[in-house]
């Protein structure tokens, strides 16, 4: 019997969040499902979270928090652990997606998606931090992509955000081990959630850039618009694998989590990546003599 953790998680609203957050409740955990404007744009995603959670009988609560905003996930965070008394598990995971052209994006959109992906993520861990780092004991879950590993076309400036994702949660491991606080990364491949329908996907707002590619123009669009229409169909894959990943991750002790689980067959390129890299860090951290960095001790 798996212990109750207590477990807040971003970008719940919809996609990998939502089912993350009811996959944990319907295992007995207890569940702060967290999404920015409760009342306004997700007012009615709030409303379904708690309905099903009393339908269920099933500890979710939601909670209203930006990622961007420190005041706004410092809240939050309070909020939780007034609540509950402690928190186990911060899941990274709020987040949205740019395709195209690198240089069709603005700086000013190139910043939106660094403050919600990678220093949102920051917000995030330095605000549950404290309290893990007093009780011992904690799990940073990062949700990555396979993109943070594997560039694929027209995703540059999505790739480099999550790419920092990656080498912050990475460091993070390595920095709070010796304090009993683990962190992990996610690398899902390409699902069919709300994240990845046509019209949810950013583009570069500079369409004079774009225009300029000329004929080659209108090739993003193009790509983005068939990989959208494969994942509608009746063979797209299950998104609530990734959740019950997740879920599964939660849920082993300390010193048995792996650094990286890579979700999905169009993410199995990461693994060879995931597996040099590892060596390689592993090989860095013993050179310097802090082997002992290298993961949370394992639970007796």
């Amino acid at each position: 019997m798996v212990a109750e953790k207590v477990v807040l998680v971003t970008g719940s609203s919809s996609g990998f969040g939502r089912l993350t957050s009811l996959e944990l409740a319907r295992r007995g955990h207890r569940v702060f499902a967290t999404m920015r404007d409760t009342d306004g744009r997700n007012r009615a995603a709030r409303s379904e979270m708690c309905e099903l959670a009393r339908a269920e009988g099933v500890a979710v609560s939601v909670l209203d928090l930006d990622v961007t905003d420190t005041a706004s996930v410092d809240g939050a965070v309070g909020q939780a652990v007034a609540s509950a008394g402690r928190i186990d598990v911060a899941v990274n995971n709020a987040g949205f997606g740019y395709f195209g052209y690198n240089e069709s994006f603005t700086v000013e959109q190139v910043q939106l998606l660094y403050d919600t992906l990678v220093f949102g993520a920051l917000r995030v861990d330095r605000a549950v931090l404290p309290h893990m780092r007093a009780q011992r004991s904690g799990l940073l879950v990062h949700v990555s992509s396979v993109i943070g590993r594997v560039l694929w076309p027209f995703t540059g400036i999505y790739a480099s955000a999550k790419h920092a994702v990656e080498a912050l949660a990475q460091s993070f491991r390595y920095d709070l081990a010796p304090a009993g606080v683990d962190s992990l990364i996610v690398q899902p491949g390409a699902y069919p959630t709300k994240m990845n329908l046509p019209e949810n996907v950013v583009h570069g707002a500079d369409t004079r850039r774009l225009d300029s590619y000329g004929e080659l123009a209108g090739v993003p669009a193009a790509m983005q618009e068939a990989m959208a229409s494969a994942l509608a169909g009746s063979v797209a894959p299950d998104p609530g694998v990734v959740a019950r990943a997740i879920a599964d991750l939660i849920e082993l002790p300390a010193g048995k989590r792996p650094l990286r689980t890579v979700v999905g067959e169009d993410a199995a390129p990461a693994i060879p990546i995931n597996e040099a890299a590892d060596a390689v860090h592993q090989g860095v951290y013993e050179e310097f003599g802090l082997a002992h960095m290298l993961s949370v001790i394992e639970e007796q």
